[in-house]
């Protein structure tokens, strides 16, 4: 059993093209070595940079060069019923009845932004079955919330609307529906608006960033993740933790948009600065629930620069400073296993395949529904398996990935 290479996708999507390997290599800005290398199935994966470079000379989303991940293969087959549900509550059907306010009389507005935080927990989890289970009937509420009463009640409702459909927007991109998920996260942007809260609008452009970056679209990620963060500075938005927490995560995204473009130092620069700002969260007044709100701590920017470091081909540096992070008691766990995704990645270039699988492994235990939703982990396992030793751990890790019987 296996998984189609890279390579097989590749040389498929340059033939499409009509274009050769020298030709591809010149569009894209690299070197025709690494075009080869991977069609002749030589090189297992690249980084980051080199990816979305290839990708954009193709003309296709970065998901259609690297494929889906584990858990998530394009069969062709119809979309699941969670699925469809989901797609129907975030685009209900045309002349659908409008909701009955008889209906709103015992929904709390409270309770539903409370289910909300849960189910974003769930996400950060890895457990998109039961996300996706929830947010039909959650969004449906949410909207009618938005639709019923007056004032604040009607604020609060789109306010809880628009964070329903941003939670189903994340979940529509991993699961590669990613035009599902910017529709929704567009949606999310006109609850945001309606419920006059800039600050959720400026968390909304956050996600449709992400978005864009999936997509390939690293310009159009880097200039709205900078101006949605000026325009929280300019707002004078900076007086308690959960405004300064969504200002350092656009920045963090912007930077991350920046190295994928190829500017590796004037990313780091950024990341340097949101760190050193990160260290005030903590002494800023908070208030709501923290996972309603942009993760920003200095947990976050120290994984985000040790992920751009391996990206950018220095496992030193990434060890470094993979060695001198203190994880802070809310960070989520989808945020520990890209760190130990990074940490397994790093030891793979250096050579050293023990700690490369025991890095994953510890992933396994720590959060086994995450690897499965990871094409970095099919790479770096697919590397170490090409590698001249097999660490005990590793056949197990490939039977997992399908990589192995």
């Amino acid at each position: 059993m296996g998984t189609v290479h890279i390579g097989d996708r590749m040389r498929k999507l340059r033939r499409d093209a009509r274009l050769s390997q020298e030709g591809l290599a010149i569009k894209a800005g690299v070197h025709v070595d690494v075009v080869r290398r991977l069609e002749q199935k030589r090189k297992h994966s690249a980084r980051l940079p080199t990816l979305h470079a290839l990708s954009r000379a193709l003309g296709v989303e970065l998901a259609a060069l690297i494929g889906d991940p584990p858990a998530v293969p394009s069969t062709g087959d119809a979309e699941p019923a969670g699925l469809v549900a989901v797609r129907r509550a975030i685009m209900p059907p045309m002349f659908a009845p409008p909701p009955v306010r008889d209906e709103a009389d015992n929904l709390s507005v409270d309770l539903l932004r409370q289910e909300i935080a849960e189910a974003w927990s769930l996400y950060h989890a890895a457990d998109f079955g039961r996300v996706m289970e929830l947010l039909p009937d959650t969004i449906a509420d949410a909207r009618l919330a938005a639709a019923v009463g007056a004032g604040r009640g009607r604020l609060a409702g789109q306010h809880a609307l628009g964070k329903a459909l941003q939670l189903a927007g994340h979940l529509a991109i991993r699961l590669g529906k990613t035009d599902l998920g910017l529709t929704s996260l567009e949606r999310a942007v006109a609850a945001a608006d309606a419920a006059e809260d800039p600050l959720l609008t400026a968390m909304m452009c956050n996600s449709i960033a992400w978005a864009y970056q999936r997509q390939n679209r690293l310009d159009d990620a880097q200039h709205l993740a900078v101006a949605a963060a000026d325009s929280v500075e300019r707002d004078h938005l900076m007086a308690s933790a959960e405004h300064l927490r969504v200002w350092g995560g656009l920045i963090m995204s912007a930077a991350t948009s920046t190295a994928r473009n190829g500017d590796y130092t004037g990313a780091a620069d950024m990341m340097v600065a949101a760190e050193k700002s990160a260290a005030r969260v903590p002494k800023l007044p908070a208030s709501g629930d923290g996972r309603m709100v942009s993760v920003f701590s200095r947990s976050s920017v120290r994984i985000e620069r040790v992920r751009l470091a391996v990206q950018h081909a220095r496992p030193e540096e990434a060890l470094t400073l993979a060695r001198g992070l203190r994880l802070s008691a809310d960070t989520p766990t989808s945020w520990r296993t890209w760190l130990l995704l990074d940490v397994a990645r790093a030891y793979t270039d250096l050579g050293n395949s023990t700690e490369a699988v025991a890095a994953l492994t510890k992933l396994n235990r720590v959060a086994p529904g995450w690897i499965r939703h990871h094409t970095l982990a099919v790479a770096i396992v697919t590397d170490l398996l090409a590698g001249p030793e097999n660490p005990p751990g590793l056949r197990q890790l490939a039977r997992q990935l399908n990589l192995a019987d």
